[in-house]
């Protein structure tokens, strides 16, 4: 499981990259670890915010080891009551890489908190992907 992912979020990316001059690439949960995954592998992103991430979907797709390879800025996002994610390997990676760290009260889908996450992720993203 994630390796058909892994391979798609590739895709996503080189076909972005082909239309566009800079590439910010969004992931929740699973998503957030493919998208961690992806700029440690070399897909041609410019930026990289993952929210409730997972950290570990096996021995090769591992979002916390990830961060030794990641060449572009990572802001992650997480909920203090998230029992869904392993997230807490992957928030301690962000801050020992001195990346954006952005917590909120909430559980894993954010119920309730959707503006402020969106607010918080696009403030990242934009200076990031140098939109103005």
């Amino acid at each position: 499981e994630g390796y058909g992912a892994r391979a798609d979020t590739h895709r996503a990316v080189e076909w972005a990259a082909g239309r566009y001059d800079r590439v910010g690439l969004f992931g929740f949960s699973f998503g957030g670890a493919m998208a961690l995954l992806a700029a440690a592998e070399g897909a041609a992103v410019d930026a990289v915010s993952a929210l409730g991430p997972a950290g570990r979907l096996a021995d090769d797709l591992d979002a916390v080891a990830a961060f030794d390879r990641i060449p572009v800025p990572v802001q992650v996002v997480y909920g203090t009551r998230d029992d869904v994610a392993d997230w807490e390997p992957v928030v301690e990676r962000a801050r020992e890489y001195h990346q954006p760290v952005v917590e909120f009260a909430a559980d894993h889908f954010f119920v309730g908190q959707e503006a402020k996450v969106a607010a918080a992720v696009a403030d990242f993203l934009i200076p990031n992907l140098g939109v103005e």
